[in-house]
């Protein structure tokens, strides 16, 4: 029997219902719009791997449209594409994810598709075997684009030796090694009730959403999955010498997880530092030296720990000073950011989050990943007065201790003049 519980809804519409079994639903109906906008989220990614399924996430998530007992792949293109819908499927580092977008009239049509690809799928060997040599050329083009390979080598540089910095994809030797076998004993151990959310927003109905959940989903065993190894940010660099035509560096510090108190404050001082056309590294690095077409600030949260990073490109004999004033520019941020900047990053993320709120997708998104991470749906305004909440003091002083923290580094191309690790940390300190 199902059990609807309570929720802080985050719309008068928004309902959630918990399945016995432990599968929640939740819809937002939007009025006026005429489209679905459906999908499953599982709370397994890259990081609930163990070392020999390095990128089997990623596999299964690109297996799932290559056909069940019912439906080939072709057919399950067709039977979405025939009503003008859109299937895709993501794989990150804490979560997978299996969306369609379809007219209202079409939402049920969509969830049997997704329903069926996620309980039923084949795992045809002759599939498999094709799609693990996509994957690989996949694997080859990130190789071949030096701005892909550096972020990765950033993240594994800053968690050594630990699933939450492994590359999403895998590395080759493990995926030629995946089979049907290991495929279901992943999701029989990853894919567990309690991990998997089915949204629905924008033309729908809650008890068609609930109904269909519970017929697709309703007869999985009701088993807790283990948790994910803890996220240990340690530090340290991957320096990859090339002969390229730019040098593309990534400098990175200790960030934080999405539940800690602190994380607003820090996703600002990343916003004012170089998340915008007005931000201090783009108007210093890009606007007043010419030292690279593009500089960014990012902070990257997880569920237990984050990682907090500056990213650009630019000429191998511009490198050294690029580095230099992007240093210089971090800790003097630290130290004297003011107000306007502080409520121009709150403006920039009110919109932001509001906007994303203007589309089905964005609905399904939000809702689902917010269950999995908190267990109900965070409503705008809440979010919205924690921003308001943070300070110039709060900014200043969750900047200032992470610059405390031991930096990463990721380089490749013509990066021999690049700075050591204890200088980097030095230049940081000034803050």
């Amino acid at each position: 029997m199902n059990q609807h519980f309570s929720t802080h809804a985050a719309s008068p519409d928004l309902r959630t219902t918990r399945l016995a079994n432990g599968v929640t639903v939740v819809t937002e109906p939007m009025p006026g719009v005429a489209t679905a906008s459906l999908g499953v989220w599982v709370g397994a990614g890259s990081r609930n791997e163990r070392a020999d399924e390095a990128g089997l996430s990623h596999l299964i998530e690109h297996m799932a449209f290559k056909g069940t007992r019912t439906r080939t792949a072709q057919k399950i293109a067709e039977e979405i594409e025939n009503v003008g819908g859109e299937i895709n499927a993501a794989t990150s580092t804490e979560g997978t994810s299996y969306t369609a977008r379809v007219l209202g009239e079409d939402a049920g049509l969509a969830l049997d598709v997704i329903g069926d690809i996620l309980t039923d799928s084949v795992f045809d060997a002759g599939e498999l075997a094709r799609e693990k040599g996509v994957i690989l050329q996949e694997y080859a083009a990130v190789e071949d684009t030096p701005d892909d390979v550096v972020y990765d080598a950033f993240t594994e540089a800053a968690f050594p030796n630990q699933p939450v910095g492994r590359p999403i994809l895998g590395r080759p030797e493990t995926i030629r090694s995946f089979d049907e076998a290991g495929i279901r004993a992943y999701l029989a151990r990853e894919y567990t009730p309690d991990r998997i959310v089915v949204a629905g927003a924008g033309a729908v109905t809650h008890e068609a959403i609930v109904a269909a959940a519970e017929r697709h989903f309703g007869a999985l065993p009701a088993t807790v999955a283990p948790a994910a190894v803890a996220g240990l940010y340690g530090g340290g660099e991957r320096r990859m010498p090339r002969k390229l035509e730019q040098a593309n560096v990534v400098i990175g510090l200790p960030g934080l997880s999405f539940r800690d108190e602190r994380y607003y404050a820090l996703h600002m001082f990343a916003q004012v530092l170089g998340g915008g056309l007005t931000s201090r590294l783009w108007q210093e690095v890009r606007e007043t030296r010419g030292l690279a077409y593009e500089i960014q600030a990012f902070h990257w949260p997880f569920s237990d720990c984050g990682l907090f990073g500056i990213g650009a490109g630019t000429a191998g004999a511009d490198l050294p000073e690029l580095v230099d004033v992007t240093l210089a520019a971090t800790a003097r941020a630290a130290r004297d950011l003011a107000e306007p900047e502080i409520a121009r990053a709150k403006a920039q993320l009110k919109v932001s989050l509001l906007s994303a709120l203007e589309t089905p997708g964005g609905r399904i998104e939000r809702n689902a990943r917010q269950i999995l991470a908190w267990g109900r749906v965070i409503p705008a305004g809440e979010v919205i007065d924690k921003v308001d909440a943070v300070t110039v003091a709060d900014v200043r002083a969750v900047a200032a201790d992470m610059l405390k923290g031991a930096p990463t580094l990721a380089a490749i191309g013509p990066i021999r003049k690049l700075p050591t690790l204890d200088r980097i940390a030095a230049a940081l300190g000034a803050a």
